[in-house]
């Protein structure tokens, strides 16, 4: 599998979890609602935030372009949404595309000759574009120039392109990705850390507000409790528990109505979902805990190898439930107590047993 299939089948897999990161469909159309406009609106993220205020300011008062800027993190922690408010607060026009539509050198030759001068240019998932086109950004970040070249072969020619000055954002889930030469060239970066669940709750109560749904306090930390820490999940688990909120009760969302609602979606306390449940009851209930291949793990689940790898561990390894050893995935105590499980005492030869031991010291 190459790196685009696995991509593709990722982004599927998340864009059918409730929990998923990845926004696809309505998502869009209802983040761009729901998104702050400027640095004051947007919650969380303090210090890259007051980071970012001080850029923006000092070259609004040079009358000059911003510095460019990387900003690397998870899906849905508002990496494109600051891209549009560094626009809004540059009052600048702001151009969209991402690192897989930029294939050839000529595509991103023919976006950059086509930008007006201060224009913020967004690159979303800057680590997936081509190597050609990266060469020729670097170029086109330092000097504000392109080489085009004519012709092929010995006659080939290097026609110089002047670029206005512009700003470049580049986002990326995988900043280690990243050449370099390419991270160089960006004259702030920031990197975007998950949200507490005061801040969540903070993000649930502005989005109640815009969307005139009525949450009292408990309701909205029940909700931040369970979105992972992310503010894309946050509001779509609010608006999940505002459908039943309408249909079943009287339209306001309380604890007792936002519990009732994230159970009917199978979402869990700490934000498990199905897969990740299935996940830790397969390696608790079929394995004791582990230590167990990936492999033999995503075949118990019935998934495959990478939806396991790339779309479960990753919150569960986050939250210490679950760890990757050189022996295999081994379930931690914190994984037995969530499901209600109680550890096998470490007993006996085998693999299981000398696993076990190494957990819990027995």
């Amino acid at each position: 599998m190459n790196w685009d299939d696995e991509t593709t089948a990722e982004a599927a897999e998340a864009e059918a979890r409730i929990v998923g990161a990845a926004a696809e469909g309505d998502d869009q159309a209802v983040e761009a609602a729901l998104r702050p406009k400027d640095l004051s609106e947007f919650v969380g993220q303090e210090k890259v935030r007051q980071q970012l205020d001080l850029v923006l300011k000092a070259a609004r008062q040079r009358g000059a372009t911003a510095d460019h800027v990387l900003l690397s993190g998870a899906p849905g922690l508002g990496k494109t949404t600051l891209s549009m408010i560094i626009a809004a607060e540059m009052n600048a026009p702001i151009r969209i595309t991402s690192g897989p539509a930029i294939q050839h050198a000529g595509d991103l030759a023919a976006i950059l000759s086509s930008l007006q001068e201060g224009e913020i240019l967004f690159l979303d998932e800057i680590h997936r574009m081509s190597r050609p086109a990266e060469e020729m950004l670097y170029m086109a970040m330092e000097d504000f120039r392109v080489d085009v070249i004519v012709g092929k072969g010995p006659g080939a020619t290097a026609i110089p392109l002047e670029l206005p000055p512009f700003t470049l954002v580049g986002a990326t889930t995988r900043a280690g990705l990243l050449p370099p030469p390419l991270r160089d060239r960006f004259g702030f970066t920031a990197h975007m850390e998950f949200y507490d669940p005061s801040e969540l709750q903070r993000v649930i109560h502005r989005s109640a507000g815009l969307l005139d749904v009525e949450i009292d306090p408990a309701g909205a930390a029940e909700i931040a409790g369970r979105s992972r820490g992310t503010p894309r999940i946050a509001n779509r688990l609010l608006r999940r528990v505002r459908d039943y909120a309408q249909v079943k009760a009287d339209g306001m969302i309380t604890r007792e109505i936002a519990e009732a609602a994230l159970r009917v979606y199978e979402v869990d306390s700490r934000g498990l979902d199905r897969l990740d449940r299935a996940v830790l009851e397969a390696l608790l209930k079929l394995f004791g805990g582990g230590p167990v291949g990936l492999s033999t793990l995503a075949v118990a689940v019935g998934e495959e190898r990478e939806t396991v790898e790339e779309v479960a561990e990753p919150f569960l390894v986050r939250e210490g439930l679950l760890a990757r050893t050189p022996r295999g995935r081994v379930a931690t105590p914190a994984a037995w107590t969530h499901l209600g499980l109680v550890p096998p005492q470490a007993a006996g030869s085998g693999a299981h047993g000398s696993g076990q031991q190494g957990l819990f010291g027995a």
